[in-house]
């Protein structure tokens, strides 16, 4: 769940913790702080009386020195941040009750001494499938942090590990090639671990700022923006999900070669193998540099592997760079970026649909589900409540097996030939409803995002396709989309995109602008535009009630050089503020939308929503 729509759930005592953390760091001058100025200017109550959606703004252009913040706490080594975070930060951990989150925190508490006592054993027995070298590799580690730990003793101090002794305790650890479940597993096997009090723990998360806490709801808020950072810190590369779909594209050899280098058990499943190197937190980077290829294989042999697993198995043909380090860089920012993507591949009732027939072929994929995600729900296959967890469809069918793949295939009537995932979302789609949850995508002509959710335009067509869209938002909203009368008053020189009749002789205009460029600033082509529309209309004796500017965004210039035009009733309005009223207005009592709410220079899409639910 996005952390603007997370702080809208909370009270202002439930996100004081966190405003207080973003509160200190705007303090000590962070880099972006003009921009965040910028935001603040428009109060001077401070952070507490900023809304929700610049609250989230503020928070992204603190990212780095909230990073910071977090890594500082990690200083205090016996504090088991490391555990907790790595419960809270896989996918379907962001909203937990507190029962439930108390089971994982206990589960994992004995899942970890099971397993040092195993360790140890490995340590001790010659026989054990530990290979010599890797044996070593943990014993080096395994002395290190314990004279680091110890050391204080002799000095008669609390034993604890020092920020630069941990620097050097993790510099080690990359070089040994130890995944951080090895290191949580001999950093645990050296400290004391202990169940701690569940209202303790959720307590220290609170105050450093990672979790949210509804008292009225007992439940744990975990934003999107939040797993990201914290994925980072624990050097997580990319989510479970991208994780588990690059390394089910593996052959078995090859995965028992990673099981086999982190000391996983071999005589597992296929399946349990993958899911294992996942927990492990074996490094993304580290997998596609060194472990999936063949003992001796060449530079040349490992960039051929590498570019037939993301073209052939991933189906990405535009990353960058000529070397292996550029090009895993490149997938790793590619999952990113889908990742922060909202749209789902195929729209919501698609996705609906397509959850409801595979209950229907597959009754035990509802607890596979459940059990994967670790979701306390009994029922979770509905479109709404997995995207709150950031669940999409691919995520759903990346877990089925080829077998019930197949069988659902053939219950279903869908495509045989080529990949069944890609055939199963294409016969998800609903085109209209896809290109309008796309619609910022288009916006933006982002064709990457745009192929990645299951639509395939030309760059050519993409002006046409937003100001379409944009017609099929305004007719739902309940104008009159009046094609005929704009033809009538159009010529060859002057041909606005979009004329809302409301009869009377009153019309508003709409212009569409899709743009790349972050910020759209094209104020004095534009205007001169705009002006031309309104001289035709006023020749017709026409009332302009308002001129409309639909752009992916405007940069603070263009902003400002609207609120200096004295000649036009101009506003402007986001892409991504038009699609929000839009999916609002579906939901509102409004059969029509009240036009006198587009009265802003810049669109205030809180505004105009706090009004359509009244």
């Amino acid at each position: 769940m996005k952390l603007e729509n997370i702080l809208d759930r909370m009270g202002s005592i439930e996100k004081n913790s966190f405003i207080k953390i973003i509160d200190t760091i705007i303090s000590k001058n962070p880099k972006n702080i003009k921009e965040i100025n910028k935001i603040l200017s428009s109060t001077d109550k401070g952070l507490k009386s900023v809304d929700n959606q610049n609250i989230s703004k503020i928070f992204s252009l603190t990212e780095k020195e909230f990073q910071e913040h977090i890594k500082c706490e990690f200083q205090e080594i016996a504090s088991q941040l490391d555990i907790l975070i790595d419960i809270i930060i896989r996918d379907g951990n962001c909203i937990i009750k507190q029962d439930w989150f108390s089971r994982l925190y206990e589960s994992e508490i004995k899942q970890l001494k099971t397993r040092i006592k195993g360790l140890n054993a490995d340590f001790e027995d010659d026989k054990s499938e530990l290979s010599p070298l890797r044996k070593r590799d943990y014993k080096i580690y395994k002395s290190c942090l314990h004279t680091a730990y110890n050391n204080d003793i002799a000095n008669n101090r609390e034993a604890k590990v020092s920020s630069d002794e941990l620097s050097i305790i993790l510099t080690l650890s990359k070089q040994l090639g130890l995944s951080q479940e090895e290191v949580k597993l001999i950093n645990y096997s050296i400290l004391s671990i202990k169940k701690l009090d569940i209202q303790d723990v959720i307590k220290g998360l609170k105050n450093i700022g990672v979790i949210f806490f509804s008292n009225k709801e007992n439940t744990i808020y975990v934003a999107d923006e939040m797993v990201r950072i914290l994925r980072k810190i624990r050097e997580k590369e990319v989510g479970d999900k991208f994780y588990r779909r690059t390394l089910k594209l593996l052959r078995e050899p090859i995965v028992n070669q990673i099981c086999k280098e982190h000391n996983i058990d071999r005589k597992l499943s296929y399946s349990e193998k993958i899911e294992e190197i996942i927990k492990e937190g074996v490094s993304f980077t580290t997998l596609l540099l060194e472990d999936i290829y063949k003992t001796g294989s060449t530079l040349t042999e490992k960039k051929k592997t590498l570019n037939e697993l993301c073209e052939k198995g991933l189906n990405i043909n535009t990353l960058k760079g000529n070397t292996l380090d550029e090009k895993i860089s490149s997938l790793i920012e590619y999952f990113e970026t889908v990742e922060r993507d909202e749209k789902v591949g195929i729209s919501l009732d698609g996705f609906d649909k397509l959850l409801t027939e595979l209950n229907q072929s597959l009754p035990k994929l509802n607890k596979q589900i459940k059990d994967q995600f670790e979701l306390q729900d009994e029922y979770v296959l509905k479109a709404d409540f997995l995207l709150d967890y950031n669940i999409k469809p691919r995520d759903i069918l990346d877990l089925i097996t080829r077998e019930d793949l197949t069988k659902f295939i053939k219950d279903n009537g869908i495509k045989q030939r080529g990949d069944d995932i890609l055939n199963i979302l294409e016969h998800y789609k609903d085109v209209e409803n896809l290109y309008l949850e796309n619609y910022e995508n288009v916006a933006y002509r982002n064709l990457n995002l745009l192929k990645e959710n299951g639509i395939i335009i030309k760059e050519s067509e993409l002006g046409i396709k937003f100001e379409e869209l944009t017609k099929v938002i305004f007719n739902s909203l309940g104008f009159n989309v009046d094609e005929t009368f704009k033809n009538n008053l159009n010529t060859q020189k002057d041909m606005m995109d979009i004329l809302l009749n409301l009869g009377n002789d009153e019309i508003i205009i709409v212009e569409c602008k899709t743009s790349k460029e972050r910020g759209y600033n094209k104020f004095s082509s534009v205007s001169r535009q705009l002006k031309s529309y309104q001289n035709l209309a006023l020749k017709n004796n026409l009332r302009i009630v308002k001129i409309l500017l639909v752009a992916p965004e405007f940069s603070d210039d263009f902003v400002t050089d609207c609120e200096m035009d004295t000649e036009m009733n101009l506003s402007l309005i986001t892409a991504y503020t038009l699609s929000n009223i839009f999916d609002f207005f579906k939901t509102s009592k409004h059969k029509e939308f009240p036009h006198v709410l587009f009265r802003d220079i810049v669109i205030n899409e809180e505004r105009i929503l706090k009004a359509l639910s009244k």
